[in-house]
């Protein structure tokens, strides 16, 4: 007589909010999400993350936007977007159609503009949580990335925390020199959750013409390539912060997500390997629950933090 196989439990909490399984779709490589629902079934992912949403219409960077490079993509969408308000009219009521659990990504050139994007959002029923994109440029500061400087992080999180009402994640920037100073300033003005991280700074050139690939000449590094750096950074972070980190970079197969719950995540987002197979997300979830049968792991969330780290012995 055969032995049924375990059940496998999925699901992972993100603060107060309740996931179905930890992938969801990074924002920026998945559209709105409505692109892809008629390839994939969009209630079945953890969440989905819009593209970056900002108060007026962006039209982005010039092309050519996207390189490859080796074990990963350099990008330079430039944040082009609709704007929050088109999104609200025009994109959410479809997603709440299709039952997913939507994050909206919130991105500004100044305090001000992230606070009225939220404002926005606020009204606008079938969102689960922010995302806050500080990776940007702060034109209060000469132009320095609010996720480079803790004092700038602190700032620019305390005033969204005040405009928002749902839960709120905050993506760093892995160009600094210790995450956990930037993670400990978010969490300690009211993020939920830290999502680690974003792109990599890069430059690709095309050595025939002496020109860069992209229009806008330098854009940002993701893919498989940066998977063991960004690692380090969930790594690094959950051992000084104590509210939930989502991961990010490179993430293609079930083990990746393992790997990345091992290290201190609580959930991960599925970026680049869209543009490879627009149902990555969705397969991952099936591939994750097989992965899960055959390591005898029947639950997902008992591996986080569960990295066996080495001890150094004296004789």
């Amino acid at each position: 007589m055969s032995q049924r196989p375990a059940e496998v439990d999925l699901r992972v909490s993100i603060g107060t909010l309740h996931l179905k399984n930890p992938i969801i779709a990074a924002s920026g490589t998945f559209g709105y999400g409505v692109e892809f629902s008629p390839l994939v079934n969009l209630s079945r992912l953890g969440a989905i993350v819009t593209k970056g949403l900002s108060i007026q219409p962006m039209n982005g960077a010039p092309g050519p936007r996207i390189s490859e490079s080796a074990s990963g993509l350099v990008n330079a969408i430039g944040l082009q977007n609709i704007g929050v308000k088109a999104f609200v009219s025009d994109k959410l009521p479809e997603l709440r159609r299709q039952g997913a659990m939507v994050v909206a990504n919130v991105f500004g050139q100044t305090i001000d503009d992230y606070v009225e994007v939220i404002r926005v959002l606020e009204d606008a029923e079938g969102l689960a949580a922010y995302e806050l994109n500080i990776s940007c440029p702060n034109v209060e500061r000469g132009g320095v990335e609010y996720s480079t400087d803790p004092l700038l992080t602190a700032a620019v999180v305390d005033a969204a925390r005040k405009a928002a009402q749902r839960p709120l994640w905050v993506k760093l920037s892995p160009n600094v020199n210790a995450i956990g100073l930037i993670a400990k300033a978010a969490e300690s003005e009211g993020a939920d959750a830290l999502v680690i991280a974003n792109t990599y700074p890069a430059l690709c050139i095309d050595a025939h013409n002496r020109r860069s690939r992209l229009g806008s000449t330098t854009g940002g590094l993701s893919g498989p390539a940066i998977k063991p750096i960004t690692m380090r950074l969930v790594y690094e972070a959950a051992k000084v912060i104590h509210i939930p980190i989502i991961g990010l970079g490179g993430i293609e197969s079930p083990a990746d997500v393992a790997e990345y719950i091992l290290a201190g995540a609580s959930a991960v987002q599925v970026g680049t390997a869209h543009f490879v197979d627009p149902r990555a997300s969705e397969k991952l979830i099936d591939g994750l629950e097989i992965w899960c049968r055959d390591t005898n792991t029947i639950e997902i969330s008992g591996l986080r933090g569960a990295l066996n780290v080495a001890q150094a012995t004296s004789e």
